[in-house]
């Protein structure tokens, strides 16, 4: 089995619905996006996935949240865009423009330097 990971950012403001505290109110973050897949066939030049391609498509998901006001974006204009539910939304985004032989592993999605929320579906190990 064969892992790469990559590190992204972006940045956005947001509130919590229905959320007793401070995050409540508009305010914004500059997130840090681990993403991390695998696969057990490399191609013929002995990549899995070139970390150019897979951070094109990293960059073409977190372009629709970037500098923009979540709360306003489908699916956050319904549920709540906490870290939790951005990770999930970057998840399945990523694992629908995968080649065939890649698969997600988990996304980490890290609101400040000290706290982060991940998504993962099923271990792939």
């Amino acid at each position: 089995m064969y892992g790469l990971r990559i590190i992204s950012h972006f940045a956005a403001a947001h509130r919590l619905r229905d959320y007793r505290g401070k995050c409540e109110t508009l305010h914004g973050h500059n997130w840090k996006v681990e993403v991390y897949v695998v696969g057990n066939e490399l191609n013929k030049e002995g990549i899995l996935i070139d970390f150019k391609e897979l951070k094109s498509l990293v960059k073409k998901c977190l372009e629709r949240l970037d500098h923009t006001y979540l709360n306003d974006l489908t699916p956050f204009d319904k549920e709540n865009p906490t870290s939790e539910h951005i990770a999930r939304y970057i998840f399945h985004f990523l694992k629908k423009h995968l080649p065939p032989h890649v698969s997600m592993k988990k996304v980490t999605v890290w609101e400040s330097e000290t706290a982060c929320a991940e998504y993962w579906e099923r271990d792939v190990f």
